[in-house]
């Protein structure tokens, strides 16, 4: 699977629309999802907004818990990546990230808005 990478200076808005939640990879028996290194994987659902355009949310994986973020926070996101996939008929696009930061409120900005 090959990755893309993300230029996030270009995604306008990014703001946590559903808290981290650790990532299982089997339902029936609740296991947790593993990186290589047997690191758990976390998932965030963040709002993208460019101007003009409307608001998206895309699910982005990171390897460890996300501290300090929840919803509505504003985040800076380090080493995004995409990824196409396709599971027989199904097929989509996965987003992982190296690190995602919460961004301090500015003073002024409503709800910290960058």
């Amino acid at each position: 699977m090959q990755s893309i990478p993300v230029d996030t200076s270009r995604l306008g808005v990014l703001r946590c629309a559903v808290a981290p939640e650790v990532k299982i990879s089997n339902y029936e028996t609740g296991e947790v999802k593993k990186d290589r290194e047997g690191n758990p994987v976390w998932t965030v659902g963040v709002l993208v907004r460019q101007d003009g355009r409307r608001a998206s949310v895309i699910e982005v994986a990171v390897t460890g818990e996300p501290k300090g973020i929840e919803e509505g926070t504003a985040l800076a996101i380090t080493g995004l990546e995409a990824f196409a996939w396709s599971m027989g008929e199904r097929h989509g696009i996965s987003f992982r990230a190296a690190a995602l930061t919460p961004l301090p409120a500015t003073s002024g900005a409503k709800g910290g808005e960058r």
